[in-house]
């Protein structure tokens, strides 16, 4: 009973903020991604008779605390979908830095759920195990699913997954990413905590349907500018409900406003550029292929490492040579 699998990292582009059910993971309102490769975490699993306990490691560290309840949740759920008792060993490792806001735990859960379905027997499809994987973060569920996902809220787990958008194929194929590392403290489940505190979160609840239903279409379209201008101003959005919750939580640092500021400068020559920032510092750059080259160089230039990244698919099942363990 032991599995292997890799997901990828995601990118919001209409992002979800607040958990109607905190347990559960189920947020308030829709929300839309896309999947940055080769970035991935890969995870093996193995239910064990001979354990006594779990035991988590990622990236070599052990995991305890706070990080190994949410992983219990969804081992958890596999156990009791598959009517296993066995102990899980469970080892994880990342390609990418991790908790710098480019979307580790999605990864991270993603490729947990699909690994642990796979070595407990469960014959599910990736929505299904996008609903497992979503109690461990609920960024999760879109990275199951890959490249341009929609995680749908609601109140069980029929509702409550995600599936993948079709769009047009030069967002498939054209769309490069480059990564703006700041790194910065973050606190994501904190800020999801205290959302609904927000005197501006009724006004982005209101807002948010509308956004969802253009992204959609924008992406089925192709349209490269309307979509990732969509996302650049979600960001905002985002923030905007952040900071003014009760702990006035604010993320950004003095390079993430100098890579903004780059990307205007570019986009005013005319190159198709738009920045995106999930919940922290570093930030997403949404370009093409024909100028990836040029923008890498200006956010460079803002002091900062950067990668390049293109649009990654579903989480998969790897074959057992590339176990862990």
């Amino acid at each position: 009973m032991k599995a292997t699998a890799k997901a990828h990292p995601i990118q919001g582009l209409v992002k979800y903020h607040g958990m109607r059910d905190e347990e559960l993971r189920h947020p308030y309102h829709d929300s839309i991604s896309l999947c940055t490769a080769p970035s991935h975490t890969k995870t093996t699993v193995e239910f064990d008779p001979e354990l006594d306990e779990d035991e988590y490691v990622v990236d070599g560290d052990p995991v305890e605390g706070s990080g190994a309840d949410r992983i219990r949740t969804v081992v958890d759920e596999v156990r009791d979908r598959a009517g296993v008792d066995h102990r899980v060993r469970f080892v994880s490792e990342n390609s990418f830095p991790t908790n710098i806001g480019f979307g580790s735990s999605a990864s991270g859960f993603a490729a947990a759920a699909m690994a642990l379905s796979e070595a407990a027997g469960l014959d599910l499809s990736r929505p299904e195990v996008s609903a497992i994987a979503r109690r461990g973060s609920a960024s999760a569920a879109r990275a199951v699913t890959g490249a341009y996902s929609h995680l749908r809220t609601g109140t069980d787990d029929e509702d409550c997954r995600s599936e993948r958008i079709e769009v047009a194929d030069e967002l498939e194929d054209d769309v490069r990413v480059v990564a703006g590392m700041v790194p910065s403290y973050k606190e994501t489940d904190s800020a999801h905590a205290e959302a609904a505190e927000s005197h501006m979160f009724e006004g982005r609840m209101a807002h948010i349907h509308g956004q969802i239903a253009k992204m959609r279409g924008e992406l089925r379209e192709g349209d490269f500018d309307a979509a990732f201008e969509r996302a650049e101003h979600d960001s905002l959005s985002l923030a905007a409900t952040t900071m003014t919750g009760p702990s006035g939580w604010v993320y950004w640092q003095p390079r993430t406003i100098e890579i903004f500021n780059a990307v205007r400068e570019l986009r005013e020559e005319g190159v198709p550029v738009y920045f995106s920032v999930d919940t922290g510092a570093s930030t997403y750059v949404n370009t093409t292929a024909e100028h990836v080259d040029r923008v890498e160089e200006a956010v460079a230039d803002c002091g900062v490492d950067t990668r390049v990244w293109e649009v990654g698919g579903p989480a998969e099942v790897l074959d057992e040579s590339e176990a862990l363990f």
